[in-house]
């Protein structure tokens, strides 16, 4: 069964909207297998996002990412990685379909609630930057 990295960034958390993201991957037949709470420090989150060192927002994206709590969810499911990117919505709010959570309440393209896995092989690296394999279950 295929598993996928959501994280709720700072602004779900402090948006205190935990319970509503989680419960819309479950409402579409999604298994949470792992989840927790966790500050990331500035080091943690550079390292988490290196793949986008060269890239202009990858200061700005680690200085947001370790501003507040962020809640990593492992999440299991046929086709789990389109499908949880889909009920994200796309990575600017403006351009996200109604109905997804992003539109729903992010506030711009920086902050803009969540992140998923993009692909298997960003699942096999991300899901243990947080998780052991002892803590999915």
């Amino acid at each position: 069964m295929e598993k996928t990295l959501l994280i709720i960034k700072p602004d779900g958390v402090k948006q205190n909207i935990i319970g509503e993201i989680v419960s819309r991957f479950e409402k579409k037949g999604l298994r949470i297998v792992a989840i927790k709470k966790v500050w990331l420090t500035k080091a943690q989150a550079k390292s988490f996002y290196i793949v986008h060192k060269e890239k202009p927002f990858y200061e700005p994206l680690s200085d947001f990412m370790s501003e507040g709590p962020v809640v990593p969810v492992v999440i299991e499911g046929a086709g789990v990685i389109a499908k949880v990117r889909e009920i994200m919505g796309a990575t600017n709010p403006a351009n996200a379909a109604a109905g997804t959570i992003r539109k729903d309440f992010a506030e711009s393209v920086e902050r803009n609630i969540v992140h998923g896995s993009d692909s298997p092989e960003s699942a096999a690296y991300e899901i243990p930057f947080f998780f052991s394999a002892a803590e999915i279950l």
